[in-house]
């Protein structure tokens, strides 16, 4: 094991210590050795084009018939309290605290029969395609973008393939940024945000932080410390050139230390180097826990693009806590209208920069809400329907897919499930769904059961 280390004493402007703040065995991967990712990454080689995945995550469960599927001529104690608006899609109507994708909904397709959902209040099925107890019974379902990582590897030798912006919250399964499953942790994704594994076990141990940033407010003077950091590494990396040691060493642990000096990841974080007035488009926010689930952090947004841009092929995120039992309406008013600026900030700038062929981006929770307002102005879980928004990818946007009943309760026409999602993002990918790849015991696993992608996307 090599570190890079510093005086035990010193401490950056942010709190983090100096000493042992890089170590090459570690990367925020549970202590897996950076060089024994590198070689089981290049055992598929690097893809031929840059396709790539946005993956919103919105903690908890959000009210389906409060966003995407009003219900205007219910009941008053299903219909809710928000109005639909008209958007520049004929017919399509969606909440009038979304005024901005209103504006742009030609540029989204919405899922509103989207069915299957697990009870478990976490990000599993939204990052698998699978609920959490099939997952526990199959060995562990990777996620989507450790598939990704595992099939097509890195863009660059110094950009991870995978990397969740997910940080850590109360509730631990709502900040899985996409465990590696039966792929092992050399398919993990890079979580700069977080110092503990998905499980929720803290890392605090030196050996096992690797490169994290702070759980905190991410504003760009906290990234200032990182940028003097990288001077110090650029110095340390410089010695090691003359080093035999490192001239002997094979080809990953080299690319080892081109990650972890690289300015790349780092600048891609930095917002500070995005024009002002875009990113006050996307919105500035601070990583304010919502209780026990994620913040409503603007800045994952364009982060996510800045990553996507640098080489990132998947990148997940988790906006927001939608488990509204009590309160939906009040609380909804003020998380909704953050969505609809973040998510149509991230559209339109893909679109801007043409990059919507190759990106896809997706927005779901892990089930819906339940059509009757409870006692405490609430709704609350329902599996039964759901919907997911999806944009980009060379999909064909400005329609709306499937129907609920008249009261949002269930699927009326055009029932589709999580892994037919996954399908047709895998499709965007250029990867086959009928493809396998290996579980532990060295067994084929398909990556789907339902491997038809759906058809009025493609």
């Amino acid at each position: 094991m090599l570190t890079l280390g510093g005086q035990a004493h010193g401490s950056f402007c942010d709190g983090m210590r100096r000493r042992d703040f890089l170590k090459l065995g570690g990367l925020a991967l549970g202590g897996l050795s950076l060089p024994q990712l590198l070689r089981a990454e290049s055992q598929a080689g690097v893809g031929k084009s840059h396709k790539a995945i946005i993956m919103v995550f919105l903690a908890g469960g959000p009210p389906h018939q409060d966003m995407f599927d009003l219900k205007p001529d219910a009941p008053s104690g299903i219909r809710g309290d928000f109005k639909p608006i008209a958007t520049n899609v004929p017919g399509f109507d969606i909440c009038e605290h979304m005024p901005r994708m209103a504006k742009m909904m030609d540029k989204f397709a919405v899922i509103r029969s989207l069915v299957g959902s697990g009870p478990d209040h976490s990000a599993g099925q939204c990052l698998t395609g699978y609920t959490d107890l099939v997952s526990r019974v199959q060995g562990g379902r990777p996620s989507l973008g450790s598939i990704v990582a595992k099939l097509e590897g890195p863009i660059h030798s110094d950009i991870p393939p995978f990397v969740g912006l997910s940080p850590r919250v109360g509730h631990p399964p709502w900040a899985n940024p996409g465990d590696p499953g039966y792929l092992g942790l050399a398919y993990a994704p890079f979580a700069p945000f977080r110092a503990e594994g998905s499980d929720g076990k803290t890392g605090d141990n030196p050996d096992s932080v690797g490169l994290k940033l702070d759980e905190s407010v991410i504003i760009p003077d906290r990234l200032a410390g990182r940028r003097s950091l990288l001077g110090q590494l650029d110095q340390f990396r410089r010695g090691l050139e003359q080093s035999p040691a490192i001239q002997g060493a094979d080809s990953f642990t080299t690319r080892a230390f081109d990650i972890l000096g690289s300015r790349k990841v780092f600048e891609a974080l930095d917002l500070s180097k995005e024009d002002p007035r875009l990113r006050a488009r996307y919105g500035i926010g601070d990583m304010k826990q919502e209780f026990d689930g994620p913040p409503c952090c603007m800045d994952h947004f364009l982060m996510a693009r800045r990553l996507v841009e640098a080489g990132v092929r998947v990148v997940t995120l988790a906006f927001g806590r939608w488990d509204t039992h009590s309160d939906n309406f009040s609380t909804n008013a003020e998380r909704i209208p953050k969505l609809d600026m973040g998510l149509s900030a991230l559209v339109e700038d893909l679109h801007n920069r043409g990059m919507d062929k190759d990106v896809s981006v997706v927005v779901w929770g892990e089930f819906g809400r339940t059509p009757q307002i409870n006692a405490q102005a609430g709704r609350d879980h329902w599996p039964p329907v759901n919907f997911v928004a999806l944009a980009g990818g060379g999909m064909r946007t400005g329609q709306v897919i499937g129907s609920t009943d008249k009261h949002a309760a269930f699927a009326k026409d055009r029932p589709i499930t999580y892994p037919s999602v996954f399908s047709t993002l895998y499709h965007n990918l250029g990867i086959e769904p009928s493809t396998a790849v290996p579980d532990r015991g060295g067994r084929p696993m398909f990556l789907l059961d339902d491997r038809e992608p759906i058809q009025e996307l493609i």
